[in-house]
């Protein structure tokens, strides 16, 4: 083991380079090896025209290559222009969507993480304002004011949403086939784009979540019903995906671990379809909890208040009781929870989201957080564009201390 004495004028240290955290540690999913155990969560950031990404995505996510992270996970991203979320939302049902997206891939792959994507049909929360617009219902002043109308919304059934959103109608039993080949060959383009992980979005009240729920799904044939009925065409595409998509290639799942309101999913479900997502073949769960009704996330347990890590508990039983790797995210915002997790087998991948944007260099404050740097060149493992102005800055102030 590599040892390297440092000295200052008060005392010397010995630095251990060869120090491994768990957060650190290297993780191989198939033929894909992570830097570490950092993904940086997929969030929206509705910036694209068409579902075509322009050079604010280019820079956003090369800003979280730059920062270190193990996996860059791009944004929701439409595989139908009906699946949307808004009008600004990362679309893949279109060739012509390819090119951009390859550039951001490339990028982030050349500062030595690896980059996904995240695959969604909104169905029935489809149609919304932008956030900083309102985040509601498409309506007139919208038309009036930016140009962007809604459109017909789709579900396992015809129920709203909430009291202002439009009924969407029950999806045809031939239009269930049409939505899964939208999946299938949004994979196909996203393998054609260079990524190397695909993350299905089955999570949030979005489309494939809303089968699965039996607040949302109230069908009566085949995909509705009692829990093999409800999960069936979530499972189909899943397994549609995992064959068209390249057997080297890992594939993600994000997961409401439970619905959070009366008579939704229980987290016994979440465990039993976690299994079957196993069985065919996903290789990573990305635990978060919610969006059926109200936020995104549940509070802890769909009733008490949130704290930091508060859905890790969901990553942890998951990856315990079904053999399924699994990712936690939700207010993990300190490396040493982090890494303690990795540590104590609560987790395999920490997603960061917010943090990530506040300080998109987390990943590189965390190794430094976590001992995993050489005093006398702090910033090593930085890019070399930047490593060597800084450590040249340390120089200086370490000879003036």
């Amino acid at each position: 083991m590599a040892k390297l004495c440092v000295r200052s004028c008060c005392h010397t240290a010995v630095f251990d380079k060869d120090t491994m955290t768990h957060l650190f540690s290297p993780l191989r999913l198939r033929e894909l090896t992570l830097r570490n155990r950092i993904a940086i969560s997929p969030m929206c950031t509705y910036s694209a025209t068409d579902g075509v990404a322009n050079d604010f995505h280019l820079a956003h996510y090369g800003r979280f290559a730059l920062g270190g992270a193990g996996l860059v996970m791009l944004e929701a991203t439409a595989t139908a222009p009906e699946g949307r979320i808004s009008h600004g939302d990362l679309g893949l049902w279109d060739d012509a969507q390819i090119e951009p997206l390859a550039r951001i891939a490339s990028l982030v792959k050349a500062q030595g993480g690896a980059v996904g994507i995240q695959l969604c049909h909104a169905g029935r929360k489809a149609a919304r304002q932008r956030p900083w617009h309102g985040n509601g219902p498409l309506g007139a002043e919208d038309l009036a004011l930016r140009g962007e109308s809604g459109w017909p919304l789709v579900s396992p059934s015809a129920i709203p949403f909430g009291a202002d959103y439009e009924t969407p109608s029950a999806l045809e039993e031939t239009d269930i086939s049409a939505v899964m080949q939208q999946f299938v060959d949004a994979a196909g383009r996203a393998n054609a784009a260079g990524f190397d992980v695909v993350e299905l979005h089955v999570a949030h009240g979005f489309l494939l979540h809303s089968f699965m729920s039996p607040v949302t799904n109230h069908r009566e044939d085949a995909f509705g019903g009692d829990f093999q009925e409800r999960h069936r065409f979530p499972l189909q595409v899943v397994a549609a995906v995992r064959q068209a998509w390249p057997a080297d290639h890992p594939l993600f799942a994000r997961v409401s671990a439970l619905d959070g309101v009366d008579g939704g999913r229980s987290f016994d479900e979440t465990l039993a379809f976690s299994r079957e997502l196993g069985r065919v073949g996903v290789d990573v769960i990305d635990c978060s909890s919610g969006g059926i009704g109200g936020h995104s996330a549940s509070t802890a347990g769909g009733g008490g208040p949130r704290s930091y890590g508060f859905q890790l508990p969901y990553a942890e039983r998951i990856r315990r009781e079904t053999g399924v790797a699994s990712m936690a995210v939700g207010l993990i915002t300190e490396p040493e929870l982090a890494d303690s997790a990795i540590a104590d087998g609560r987790a395999d991948l920490i997603a960061i989201g917010r943090q990530a944007l506040v300080n998109p260099n987390w990943p590189l404050h965390a190794e430094a957080a976590l001992g995993r740097h050489d005093p006398a060149a702090p910033f090593q493992n930085w890019p070399e564009q930047y490593g060597w102005w800084l450590n040249g800055r340390q120089k200086i102030i370490n000879a003036m201390r």
